[in-house]
């Protein structure tokens, strides 16, 4: 994944999910849980790539940190429980897509 709409068109296959884009600047595009309007992916560009962050189980958070270094502390957003996932071709689609499924079963279980 390298682009923003790939992440868009993979978290709209999750059950009640929509595109939000709730600030004044349109660089940030989020998906979000219908019902608890949490989201679980926020992307947005910087530095020239797509840029996506996602809740991390703290067990997890580490392990993907140090797995790729495109994967980084959350950037505009709690370290301790998000990270973000630079979008330059280095971590596998795989692995992306894991990512933000863990996110998303993360936000859908706060309802």
């Amino acid at each position: 994944m390298k682009e923003r709409k790939e992440v868009l068109d993979y978290g709209m296959t999750f059950p009640d999910v929509y595109i939000d884009t709730p600030f004044r600047d349109t660089n940030w595009v989020l998906l979000r849980c219908k019902g608890s309007r949490r989201a679980f992916a926020w992307t947005y560009e910087r530095e020239g790539h797509i840029w996506v962050n996602v809740k991390a189980d703290p067990q997890w958070r580490d392990f993907w940190r140090n797995a790729y270094s495109s994967v980084l502390p959350g950037y505009h957003q709690n370290k301790e429980h998000w990270n973000s996932i630079i979008l330059d071709g280095t971590v596998p689609d795989q692995d992306i897509r894991r990512m933000i499924a863990e996110s998303y079963d993360l936000v859908r279980a706060l309802r």
